[in-house]
């Protein structure tokens, strides 16, 4: 993603947010938020890079960066503390860049294992990162961490380098059980690694308005993280499903279906959520 000095939708020169998109649970629809909402975000004037730190590189892939292209990857961030501004891949979104990822992230927990403050190695690339924007004067608005769905160390890293978790939950109930576990992984990473995290908010995905467990789920949900909880939901969708095997966000795909216009609501209502403080929210 090339970096314009001229543009004007960045809140100051050099100072990305950094959002997790985590949950352990998989199959919840993290990957495709991470893709879609950094794509709807780019389609409404951000420069936003998504950084892909799940070893399957299904966020790579689903943003048409073919393995074979995938010279420099998180896995060169994050062990061999490659710069992020040589790895990132423009993609076919304007303003939109990716970090990409491959199957040797699977070994970089083992990698770092006697590496001192191994939890802080992305929190260093994205610090310097940083830097690198502010000495050009340019700018990029936010970094979207597509996290791996478990909560090892790779987790943990994105964590320490983010300032807001967003957590995508998936409107069934065994979603509500992993939950719990993440916003205890979240206090944990705030109590002794990265003392500003806090919730962005929780996304509701794979909703279904016929479906009476999705209104509880969704009931209960609010009922606990009042407004930390989007007023977007994410709907199930066949069109969201299809999009990855074409390498294209569901935006690129189909525009007009539900879930690329739920994407565009989040992204608004995402931005408009920067204009107050974030919270913390009790696990």
């Amino acid at each position: 993603m090339s970096v314009d000095p001229r543009s004007d939708t960045a809140p100051r020169a050099g100072a990305p947010k950094v959002i997790a998109i985590a949950n352990q649970k998989g199959g919840v629809g993290k990957t495709t938020t991470a893709i879609n909402l950094a794509t709807a975000l780019a389609a409404i004037g951000k420069r936003v890079i998504v950084l892909d730190l799940d070893p399957q590189g299904n966020a790579s892939t689903g943003l048409g960066v073919p393995r074979t292209e995938r010279k420099a990857t998180s896995y060169d961030v994050l062990v061999n503390e490659r710069p992020i501004e040589e790895a990132l891949v423009d993609t076919a979104v304007p303003g939109l860049g990716i970090i990409p990822s491959d199957v040797d992230l699977s070994g970089a927990e083992l990698e770092l294992s006697a590496a001192p403050r191994r939890s802080y190695r992305l929190r260093h690339a994205v610090d310097k990162f940083r830097r690198f924007l502010g000495a050009r004067a340019t700018h990029c608005d936010y970094i979207l961490i597509d996290c791996p769905p478990s909560l090892n160390l790779l987790t943990v890293n994105a964590m320490t380098a983010a300032d807001s978790v967003l957590v995508p939950l998936q409107c069934e109930f065994f979603a509500l059980e992993g939950l719990s576990q993440l916003m205890r992984t979240v206090d944990l990473v705030r109590g002794n690694l990265n003392k500003s995290l806090t919730i962005q908010g929780v996304v509701l995905t794979m909703y279904d308005r016929r479906n009476n467990l999705s209104s509880q789920v969704a009931a209960d949900v609010r009922a606990h993280f009042g407004d930390r909880v989007y007023e977007t939901v994410i709907p199930r969708n066949v069109r969201v499903s299809e999009a990855p095997s074409f390498g294209k966000p569901v935006l690129l795909y189909d525009l007009a279906c539900p879930g690329s216009q739920a994407y565009v609501r989040l992204a608004r209502e995402l931005v408009r959520q920067e204009r107050r403080p974030a919270e913390a929210v009790p696990a």
